[in-house]
């Protein structure tokens, strides 16, 4: 062989090592960013959906507003996974979604937790509810209620029941209401506000009330695509509608809003 095409043959050999195989369907990726109260049913679901279509789930769990916000800042996801309409709005608005494919996929209840060993029993939660008294000395943690949906739902629920004045001295509010869990659930604050969903997860809490649906907006989570979403994203946003994930929301204490797509 001619020295000149034997360089041509190791320059060619070369390229092909720093470039590798092709792309394989194993190596595909979708990134979502989705409400921190979501992460234990998420989990089950994205690891059933890569199981079935090769395609591995990134998923980014955080409060709701610091997420839209990321993506609003150009971090790089496909799905966004709203814990109110609020946010979702806010991203329709700011074109960061494709708004014919937001679907309100969830819903869930809020409640009155404390930790599994607390003396504090079954809460009244009723017009009145003297929710103060019921903490004495202690801390009542949520999520921030300016901004966070679990903690705007538990504000909203204080005022409507007459409690917000009293109470409010007493709260102590965290980025997010898997935060809140946590600091029930360590003995850091002796009740939080949280998604019934959250509560059932972690067993050194317990339920103590559950707020009437009537004292606050409609729990719902919204999930669309983001405007520059991978095809493979819409794959997984119809999975979000299987039947095979409905078993797995309504496992985790969601429920399932819209019909089952399969």
């Amino acid at each position: 062989m001619f020295p000149g095409c034997m360089l041509l043959v190791l320059a060619a050999a070369i390229l092909i090592a720093a470039v590798g195989p092709p792309t394989s369907a194993q190596e595909r990726t979708i990134a979502v960013f989705a409400a921190a109260s979501l992460k234990n049913a998420l989990d089950e679901i994205n690891a059933a959906f890569t199981k079935r279509t090769a395609t591995r789930v990134v998923a980014s769990y955080a409060a709701t507003p610091a997420l839209i916000r990321q993506i609003e800042q150009g971090a790089p996801a496909d799905i966004f996974a709203s814990a109110d309409l609020d946010w979702m709005d806010y991203g329709a608005q700011k074109k960061l979604i494709k708004e014919d494919t937001r679907v309100n996929l969830l819903g869930n209840r809020l409640v009155l937790i404390a930790s599994k060993d607390s003396k504090i029993e079954n809460a009244d939660i009723r017009p009145g509810f003297d929710l103060a008294q019921l903490a004495g000395n202690g801390r009542i943690v949520t999520g921030d209620v300016r901004a966070v949906p679990a903690g705007k739902y538990a504000r909203a629920a204080l005022e409507k029941l007459g409690a917000w004045a009293a109470v409010e001295p007493k709260i102590a509010m965290v980025e997010n209401v898997r935060a809140a869990l946590m600091l029930v659930a360590r003995g850091e604050a002796v009740l939080g506000i949280v998604y019934e969903s959250d509560a059932k997860v972690e067993p050194a809490v317990k339920i103590v009330g559950r707020f009437p649906s009537g004292s606050h907006p409609e729990i719902v989570y919204p999930v669309a695509l983001i405007t520059n979403a991978k095809p493979e994203a819409a794959q997984y946003l119809a999975f979000l509608r299987s039947r095979d994930a409905k078993a797995v929301f309504e496992k985790y204490g969601f429920t399932f809003l819209p019909e089952p797509a399969s």
